[in-house]
């Protein structure tokens, strides 16, 4: 069966019966995606380079057969002359053309993101067929905005409490989504795109997916070796120190984590981290990552780092705050952007520089966000009919937020910024002397542009 999957069928089920709904001698129709509403600073464009390889996909006369009697058999009108004909005649190509803004770019909501139009007069319907499988940029877009905004975060409290911010940044906030996440394509679309900010991930298909789409190189992403509570716990409780001591044989020469809250937590840092092993630790090469799991997320770890700072010590840095000796604290339970905060607040306000603590964030990273996080929508802009161009948009009275766009558009930047206009304002008007933004990635099946990944960091780390 899955050689008959196709954009035929990836579609919503109302789509199939819309080419009988425009009016009569409509001809081409173009629609764009935008960001109506937004949470965070700004957002981040991502994720739309796998949804283009998939539309690249030429549509075989098999696959046509089968989703005329798919959709028939749900009761809707399918077009299967229309199918037919780009099967056989155009050699199974869409005949659509999509523009899209630079993967990375870093902007307001609002923006157009992507456009998308046909290019064929008999296939004005196809362009909100399509709308299905485009929309679903809005996941890493969503995703890539969130980690952004908590780096941001991170990083104006890190610049405060900490002598090397820029090199401590890219591993302070760690993926640990894949497990809580709906499916493996799931991860590594959201995982890739928390990659565009940090390097932490403990999501393997993560790099996989920026490797495999956008020929990212090995080596954007690392972690580290760590125990879970099954490799703690089977040694049993009363062998919870040599448990702890193991890791130190195996790993004590780098960064290791250990979670440490399989039975006492308070325990395990005063008396088996800070005293029974204190001196492994201390002359060890590496470092000890004490990761507690369970309790109050906001107030455990700051408690942990305090104990640790009376069993290890620490160091006052330049500008001021203390740095833990030979230990960090890694909390990985219960993180969203607002634990973050308060967490990160309670060590700046009892003295400790933020160099002391990492996250690790799942669900509320990769599973969370919807697409009304940021009010994602692609809606129809223009339409030519009866061969004369005309707006189209909506503008509800009880919602105002949902009132759409107008015509075709152009992204272009003014004051430094990525602004919205329409594209014929771009012809003999000096206001706007820099080129639309928008660029063709996809006509008639052919994919015109792919993104390479270090392109898209950059701008999205600018």
């Amino acid at each position: 069966m899955k050689n008959l999957q196709s954009i035929m069928i990836d579609t919503d089920a109302y789509k199939v019966s819309m080419f009988l709904q425009y009016p009569p001698n409509t001809t081409y129709v173009s629609s764009y995606m935008e960001a109506r509403k937004n949470p965070y600073k700004q957002l981040t464009w991502y994720g739309l380079q796998h949804i283009i390889r998939e539309l690249a996909q030429p549509i075989t006369v098999e696959q046509v057969e089968f989703a005329n009697k798919y959709w028939t058999n749900q009761n809707e009108p399918f077009n299967y002359d229309g199918w037919m004909i780009i099967a056989t005649e155009l050699n199974g190509n869409l005949p659509i053309q999509i523009q899209s803004a630079p993967e990375g770019a870093v902007m307001d909501h609002g923006n157009v993101l992507m456009q998308v139009i046909n290019t064929d007069p008999r296939f004005f319907w196809l362009t909100t067929w399509v709308e299905t499988a485009l929309m679903r940029a809005w996941y890493p877009t969503t995703v890539a905005s969130l980690s952004a905004d908590i780096k941001a975060d991170i990083y104006e409290k890190l610049t405060a409490t900490a002598e090397l911010p820029d090199e401590e940044i890219l591993f302070k906030l760690h993926d640990f989504g894949s497990r809580g996440a709906s499916s493996k394509e799931t991860a590594g679309i959201g995982g890739s795109a928390h990659l565009l900010n940090f390097m932490g991930t403990d999501t393997g298909v993560a790099a996989f997916h920026a490797m495999e789409y956008y020929n990212a190189d090995f080596g954007i992403s690392a972690s580290i070796p760590a125990a879970e509570h099954s490799t703690i716990t089977s040694w049993g409780r009363e062998n919870e120190v040599k448990a702890f001591e193991n890791m130190i044989d195996k790993f004590g020469g780098g960064m290791f984590a250990v979670v440490s809250d399989s039975y006492d937590i308070w325990n395990a840092v005063t008396n088996l981290w800070g005293k029974e092993l204190k001196e492994r630790i201390v002359n060890m090469d590496g470092m000890l990552v004490v990761r507690p799991d369970s309790g109050d997320p906001t107030t455990v770890p700051v408690d942990v780092i305090v104990l640790l700072d009376k069993a290890f010590g620490h160091t006052v840095n330049n500008k001021g705050y203390k740095v833990l000796n030979n230990v960090r604290c890694l909390q990985g339970d219960g993180i969203d952007q607002g634990t973050i905060d308060i967490i990160t607040d309670r060590l700046i306000a009892l003295g400790y520089s933020i160099s002391n603590i990492a996250f690790g964030m799942g669900g509320a990273l990769l599973q969370q966000p919807n697409r009304d996080t940021m009010a994602f929508a692609i809606k129809a802009s223009a339409a030519q009919i009866d061969g004369k161009w005309t707006d189209v948009f909506k503008d509800p009275v009880t919602d105002t937020g949902k009132r759409s766009k107008k015509g075709r558009l152009a992204l272009i930047v003014r004051d430094g910024k990525y602004t919205t206009i329409r594209e014929d304002q771009l012809v003999g008007n000096m206001n706007y002397p820099g080129v639309n933004k928008l660029r063709v990635v996809l006509e008639n099946g052919k994919i015109m542009y792919e993104e390479v990944w270090a392109d898209v960091v950059a701008r999205a780390r600018t």
